[in-house]
């Protein structure tokens, strides 16, 4: 049976982001939502965005804030103002272990439907690789079994396509799967942005037509800004969503 996918990435417990860019994808036919990481950090709604995916029956893996938000390990690694709300937001799935054990059974990657997830890369999903050029995204294509993978981490939208020996980038653009080529799409982020627009970016697969779109759609950045400093995170966090970066 044909569907329509929403993936979504990176929302990163902005709550307002997320619910606008869920009526959004409903207004684009959407059958199915999927999330390929980071539901919860940085932002001040981590509990109210893990029960609206698991509402969607998001078919969801996991990323590094939902790990390191929903284990206690070392935050050494961290940035320190990142880790202080990873810190900041054990506190408040300590208050939800449903929430927190859901984030538990994520998986690091998987196959559903027909295509690879990933929050990073599958050569080392657990190492958290940052994919910003051709040359990164090489090595990931050497383990990617499906024509495409979907992913998340660097908050930027951006699309790689292997076909026989090369690997190109490509800027977020409408695209029709085509045959021999492998895709390695990096939806964008829609809590918190980082290619300097502050909409939110999700992408749509549909299967029928073959076709990935990018997507952004205007959200409340200033009610998004008063949850969290209303929670007393750093200011740095609200500043930065307006300006996409």
């Amino acid at each position: 049976m044909d569907k329509k996918f929403a993936i979504l990435a990176d929302i990163h417990a902005n709550i307002d982001a997320l619910q606008a860019v869920v009526e959004d994808a409903r207004s684009q036919s959407v059958t199915n939502f999927i999330c390929v990481g980071d539901i919860v950090g940085y932002n001040a709604k981590p509990i109210e965005c893990v029960h609206l995916i698991r509402e969607l029956d998001c078919f969801t893996v996991r990323g590094n804030h939902d790990h390191y938000c929903a284990f206690d390990e070392s935050l050494d690694d961290f940035h320190p103002m990142a880790a202080s709300v990873v810190a900041w937001t054990r506190r408040e799935l300590a208050r939800d272990p449903v929430a927190g054990d859901w984030l538990r059974a994520l998986p690091l990657h998987a196959f559903h439907q027909g295509m690879t997830l990933v929050h990073s890369t599958l050569d080392m999903p657990e190492r958290w690789g940052y994919v910003f050029d051709a040359i990164e995204a090489e090595a990931h294509f050497c383990y990617q079994n499906t024509q495409v993978c979907f992913h998340g981490h660097t908050h930027v939208p951006v699309i790689f396509e292997k076909h026989g020996p090369s690997v190109e980038r490509y800027d977020p653009q409408t695209i029709n799967i085509g045959l021999g080529r492998k895709y390695f799409i990096n939806t964008g982020s829609i809590g918190q942005p980082r290619d300097n627009d502050s909409r939110a970016s999700y992408c749509t697969y549909d299967t029928a037509l073959r076709e990935i779109q990018f997507h952004r759609v205007e959200y409340d950045i200033e009610a998004t800004q008063a949850k969290i400093r209303g929670a007393g995170l750093p200011e740095r966090l609200a500043q930065r969503i307006a300006v996409g970066r």
